[in-house]
């Protein structure tokens, strides 16, 4: 299925494309990692969901499993899609990243075409501050330590943190694993599903709010998408069950501007060693 040309800097940095020899190419952004140079887990699984769409003759990823085998390299990527069992509502793929080391990311891919269709049942979004009384991670960054890197991502994906749940980023760290905050993206491309796949690991890890600080690498990543987002800020909250033996799980919930459940995903992290 023919792709439009890349207008943001979401599209661009996702581009999947047809090789000369007919394979499927992409070339990951450095500019979208978490620190120390490793790229975001919910932006490689949007390169990879590119290339399923590409090969599937439905138009969204609905549902995505990962399993994030290294942490690639940016720069030149290839991407192998074997198509699965595809029928009129939907379609499976297995999809590989590899980066010049070999393989980085191994996804299941079904693909659907979402509508606009009213949910019979949908657990209500969460009070939640208001955007404009949130604070935004990218207008702070002049706050961090020297020696502390700020990611990439927090200036691609405009993220605002509800004060309600953000009490370890002034020193006051909380009691539970839990993270709110809205997200868009810092050039103003409105919400689809891909950028859901990116929202659904955008924050930083849930033990943060603990005071538990440092790198979380995911091992494996659930994506669900439920719907087609409206236009303006998604709501993101992220929960973890239990932290133990140097593993952290984590449930997402988006919303989008209306409320309405977009999408959903879970996680299985190592835990931060500090």
């Amino acid at each position: 299925m023919p792709q439009t040309a890349p207008s943001t800097a979401f599209d661009t940095a996702t581009a999947v494309t047809r090789s000369a020899g007919g394979g499927l190419v992409a070339e990951l952004d450095p500019g979208w990692d978490v620190g120390g140079g490793v790229l975001n887990g919910g932006y490689l699984l949007a390169v990879a969901a590119r290339a399923a769409v590409l090969e599937s003759p439905h138009v969204h990823p609905v549902a995505l499993s990962a399993s994030y085998l290294r942490a690639p390299s940016a720069g030149p990527a290839s991407l192998t899609v074997v198509p699965g069992p595809a029928g009129r509502t939907l379609a499976h793929a297995s999809v590989v990243l590899s980066d010049a080391a070999g393989p980085a990311l191994t996804v299941q891919a079904t693909t659907a075409t979402l509508g606009d269709d009213a949910p019979s049942y949908a657990a209500p979004m969460p009070a939640a501050t208001p955007v404009e009384q949130c604070v935004s991670i990218a207008g702070n960054a002049h706050l961090a330590p020297s020696a502390v890197s700020v990611p990439g991502l927090s200036r691609r994906v405009e993220t605002r943190l509800d004060p309600l749940t953000s009490g370890w980023a002034v020193g006051r760290p909380g009691e539970e694993p839990l993270m709110r905050a809205w997200l868009r993206f810092a050039d103003d491309r409105e919400p689809d599903p891909l950028a859901l796949v990116t929202f659904a690991d955008a924050l930083p890890p849930t033990s943060w709010a603990l005071g538990r600080f440092g790198w979380a690498p995911t091992v494996q990543l659930q994506v669900l998408v439920r719907a087609l987002p409206a236009a303006g800020w998604c709501l993101v909250e992220a929960r973890a069950g239990e932290i133990a033996g140097g593993w952290l799980d984590e449930d997402y919930r988006i919303w989008d501007a209306t409320g309405r459940l977009v999408a959903q995903s879970r996680q299985l992290a190592r835990a931060p060693r500090s």
